[in-house]
């Protein structure tokens, strides 16, 4: 890949990360609760709540970070899946599923290119190969 895919690919990874943070981030400042009760009322199990913010927190970080951002990226790709059909499919294209559509854009291309610009992933699979090639 050339430079200018990488640049976009980093950009992609860090803003995707950080608005994924952010949405797990409130999910569990005080209202875990409320998101769970929430996903009992539309017919899904409450406890999923707790996971989904999960995900959200821990993969947003490690997309910012460049950890494993193919397997995170995969992730992202079947939480929108289930967001868009379960809830935001009903709400029509404009002010239902054209944000999460365009983020499942990005988790896809994530998953498809990944992203080694600034990534910890280059510099931990980069220390483990020249330690196995000895």
């Amino acid at each position: 890949m050339n430079n200018r895919t990488e640049i976009g690919a980093l950009i992609l990874r860090v803003v995707a990360g950080l608005i994924f943070l952010a949405h797990g981030i409130e999910k569990f400042q005080g209202r875990i609760g409320n998101t769970a009760k929430w996903f009992g009322s539309i017919g899904l199990p409450e406890f999923l709540a707790y996971g989904v913010g999960g995900l959200e927190v821990l993969g947003g970080i490690l997309l910012i970070l460049g950890l494993g951002v193919r397997i995170v990226g995969a992730l992202f790709v079947l939480l929108l899946l289930g967001a868009i059909i379960t809830v935001q499919l009903a709400a029509g294209f404009v002010g239902g599923y054209a944000y999460d559509l365009a983020l499942l854009a990005i988790s896809i291309y994530l998953v498809l290119g990944g992203s080694r610009l600034y990534a910890l992933d280059q510099v931990v699979f980069k220390a483990k190969n020249n330690g196995t090639a000895k």
